[in-house]
Protein backbone atom coordinates (compact mmCIF):
# COMPACT_ATOMS: atom_id res chain seq x y z
CA UNK A 1 0.00 0.00 0.00
CA UNK A 2 1.15 3.46 -0.91
CA UNK A 3 1.42 6.26 1.68
CA UNK A 4 -0.98 9.01 0.58
CA UNK A 5 -0.89 11.04 3.79
CA UNK A 6 0.84 13.96 2.05
CA UNK A 7 -2.08 14.26 -0.38
CA UNK A 8 -4.75 13.97 2.29
CA UNK A 9 -2.96 16.53 4.47
CA UNK A 10 -2.67 19.02 1.58
CA UNK A 11 -6.34 18.55 0.65
CA UNK A 12 -7.52 18.95 4.25
CA UNK A 13 -5.37 22.06 4.72
CA UNK A 14 -6.89 23.73 1.64
CA UNK A 15 -10.42 22.58 2.57
CA UNK A 16 -10.01 23.98 6.09
CA UNK A 17 -8.88 27.32 4.70
CA UNK A 18 -11.87 27.40 2.37
CA UNK A 19 -14.19 26.67 5.32
CA UNK A 20 -12.66 29.51 7.31
CA UNK A 21 -12.65 32.06 4.49
CA UNK A 22 -15.17 34.89 4.49
CA UNK A 23 -17.89 34.84 1.86
CA UNK A 24 -16.34 37.80 0.04
CA UNK A 25 -13.03 35.97 -0.39
CA UNK A 26 -14.82 32.85 -1.59
CA UNK A 27 -16.79 34.87 -4.14
CA UNK A 28 -13.64 36.63 -5.39
CA UNK A 29 -12.27 33.38 -6.72
CA UNK A 30 -11.17 31.13 -3.88
CA UNK A 31 -14.29 28.95 -4.21
CA UNK A 32 -13.90 28.74 -7.99
CA UNK A 33 -10.29 27.61 -7.54
CA UNK A 34 -11.38 25.00 -4.99
CA UNK A 35 -14.17 23.73 -7.23
CA UNK A 36 -11.87 23.46 -10.25
CA UNK A 37 -9.44 21.40 -8.16
CA UNK A 38 -12.22 19.23 -6.71
CA UNK A 39 -13.47 18.52 -10.22
CA UNK A 40 -9.98 17.62 -11.41
CA UNK A 41 -9.33 15.28 -8.47
CA UNK A 42 -12.75 13.65 -8.88
CA UNK A 43 -12.08 13.10 -12.58
CA UNK A 44 -8.70 11.52 -11.81
CA UNK A 45 -10.31 9.22 -9.26
CA UNK A 46 -13.04 8.19 -11.68
CA UNK A 47 -10.55 7.50 -14.48
CA UNK A 48 -8.45 5.35 -12.15
CA UNK A 49 -11.45 3.44 -10.86
CA UNK A 50 -13.38 3.10 -14.13
CA UNK A 51 -11.01 3.70 -17.05
CA UNK A 52 -13.56 2.65 -19.67
CA UNK A 53 -16.24 5.06 -18.48
CA UNK A 54 -16.49 8.77 -19.23
CA UNK A 55 -16.00 10.72 -15.96
CA UNK A 56 -18.94 12.64 -14.58
CA UNK A 57 -18.46 16.32 -13.77
CA UNK A 58 -18.90 17.37 -10.18
CA UNK A 59 -21.66 19.95 -9.97
CA UNK A 60 -21.28 23.38 -8.45
CA UNK A 61 -23.01 23.18 -5.06
CA UNK A 62 -22.16 26.77 -4.09
CA UNK A 63 -19.35 28.62 -2.39
CA UNK A 64 -20.14 27.21 1.05
CA UNK A 65 -20.02 23.58 -0.10
CA UNK A 66 -16.80 23.69 -2.10
CA UNK A 67 -14.57 22.80 0.87
CA UNK A 68 -16.51 19.60 1.45
CA UNK A 69 -16.51 18.81 -2.26
CA UNK A 70 -12.73 19.22 -2.30
CA UNK A 71 -12.28 17.05 0.79
CA UNK A 72 -14.42 14.25 -0.65
CA UNK A 73 -12.74 14.30 -4.07
CA UNK A 74 -9.24 14.48 -2.62
CA UNK A 75 -9.83 11.70 -0.12
CA UNK A 76 -11.42 9.50 -2.79
CA UNK A 77 -8.37 9.91 -5.01
CA UNK A 78 -6.01 9.28 -2.09
CA UNK A 79 -7.84 6.06 -1.19
CA UNK A 80 -7.73 4.80 -4.77
CA UNK A 81 -3.99 5.53 -4.97
CA UNK A 82 -3.36 4.05 -1.51
CA UNK A 83 -4.91 0.71 -2.39
CA UNK A 84 -3.74 0.50 -6.01
CA UNK A 85 -0.94 -1.89 -6.97
CA UNK A 86 2.48 -0.43 -6.20
CA UNK A 87 3.49 -0.12 -9.86
CA UNK A 88 0.34 1.76 -10.93
CA UNK A 89 -0.23 5.51 -10.96
CA UNK A 90 3.50 6.24 -10.92
CA UNK A 91 4.15 9.93 -10.37
CA UNK A 92 0.45 10.77 -10.06
CA UNK A 93 0.55 11.10 -6.29
CA UNK A 94 3.30 13.73 -6.31
CA UNK A 95 1.56 15.54 -9.18
CA UNK A 96 -1.74 15.59 -7.30
CA UNK A 97 -0.06 17.02 -4.18
CA UNK A 98 1.58 19.72 -6.29
CA UNK A 99 -1.75 20.59 -7.94
CA UNK A 100 -3.41 20.99 -4.53
CA UNK A 101 -0.64 23.26 -3.28
CA UNK A 102 -0.67 25.34 -6.48
CA UNK A 103 -4.45 25.74 -6.37
CA UNK A 104 -4.29 26.86 -2.74
CA UNK A 105 -1.64 29.41 -3.62
CA UNK A 106 -3.69 30.73 -6.57
CA UNK A 107 -6.72 31.00 -4.30
CA UNK A 108 -4.91 33.40 -2.00
CA UNK A 109 -5.79 31.40 1.11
Amino acid sequence: MRDTSELTAAVERFADRLRAAPQSRLQRGAAAEGLALARELAERAQRAEEPDREPRTMRDAGVFAVADQLAVAGNDLAEIMRTAPADSHEGELAEAVERVRAAQERSGL
